[in-house]
């Protein structure tokens, strides 16, 4: 069974939560990514995402100068770099979400895995399918 680690992205960009969501939205423009850990204090304290940077941001009025931290989403769901592809995908599907940190047994952020990755990554396309099918339920 493939293990998360064997389908994740390791380049990670990390952001601060004294970041501007200007930055944040540079950030992942660059790294053509749609979320960004927020770390503080060598810790990951939640995540940032395009959608919150549109739904919580620009939709209240909220300009590019407003802080990571106002708009971050704190509980961030993760995974374990061993865990099998199906667990993280079951976890996706469960909690509605298409990017998924991926922490060492040290609790230390080393990769994120996103559904095009086990697209691409899949001998067997039923996790996909089935993240796919539990993270498009409203």
């Amino acid at each position: 069974m493939q293990q998360l680690k064997d389908v994740m992205s390791y380049d990670v960009q990390v952001i601060s939560p004294e970041a501007t969501l200007q930055e944040a939205a540079a950030r992942m423009r660059d790294a053509d990514c749609g979320m960004l850990p927020v770390g503080e204090n060598d810790r990951m304290i939640g995540a940032v995402t395009d959608r919150d940077i549109i739904v919580r941001a620009v939709a209240e009025g909220k300009g590019g100068d407003t802080l990571v931290r106002e708009v971050m989403s704190e509980d961030v769901i993760w995974c374990y770099e061993d865990d099998t592809v199906e667990k993280g995908a079951e976890m996706m599907s469960r909690c509605q979400v298409r990017r998924l940190p991926v922490v060492n047994s040290d609790k230390r952020l080393v990769g994120i895995v996103s559904l095009g990755d086990f697209a691409v990554a899949a001998d067997d396309i039923q996790p996909t399918a089935e993240a796919l099918v539990g993270i498009s339920q409203p």
